[in-house]
């Protein structure tokens, strides 16, 4: 009965709402893409410049009980806000098709007083939102932040070519002594 008050509701919702067109909507979506990064930060945004376009992932997630999750997925990349920001898109596929996809975004600038990237990345989802800052080390970016639950978190960007990539997904609960692999996610650039 509660699914059934749930369809109802939302079926209420959509009657009473009156919202932006589709032209509308395709409007604001163009006004917030950019084609290139902004002059001002171009030699700062060659290392994230690099990944803008479309990437076929392969998920793998090390649980704590020790068990291995894997998915597929895909990374989207792409320029915002006259090229001063970059967004990405993160969706991982259902395993099956009854269930939705789980879809996260990272919104990163380059902020030119503290020469680092911040970055801040939302999984509304599963209501998660941290920060993480960094940049450039020597072939990697890497990225450090504080988790939601006070632990460290390393998010590194690795063995970077035109057409694959590596993240790794890292936290610690010694203050950075020691570090666990969570995330470890093989991206293909896909054709276009």
């Amino acid at each position: 009965m509660t699914g059934d008050l749930s369809a109802f509701a939302a079926h209420q919702f959509a009657a009473r709402h009156i919202g932006p067109s589709a032209e509308e909507q395709q409007a604001m979506l163009a006004a917030l893409g950019a084609e290139y990064p902004h002059p001002s930060i171009a030699n700062e945004a060659r290392p994230f410049d690099r990944l803008v376009g479309t990437w076929d992932c392969d998920f793998t997630f090390h649980l704590e009980d020790g068990r291995v999750l894997r998915k597929k997925g895909e990374l989207r990349f792409g320029w915002i806000l006259d090229g001063r920001a970059l967004q990405d898109i993160w969706i991982t596929y259902p395993p099956d098709r009854d269930r939705e996809r789980s879809i996260g975004t990272s919104l990163r600038f380059f902020d030119t007083n503290r020469k680092l990237w911040r970055v801040v990345f939302i999984g509304p989802e599963h209501n998660y939102l941290v920060n993480v800052e960094g940049g450039l080390e020597r072939d990697r970016i890497v990225l450090r932040g504080i988790d939601t639950d006070g632990a460290q978190i390393r998010w590194t960007f690795m063995d970077i070519k035109d057409d694959s990539f590596t993240w790794h997904g890292e936290k610690s609960r010694d203050g950075g002594k020691t570090w666990k692999l969570e995330e470890e996610h093989y991206m293909r650039r896909r054709p276009v």
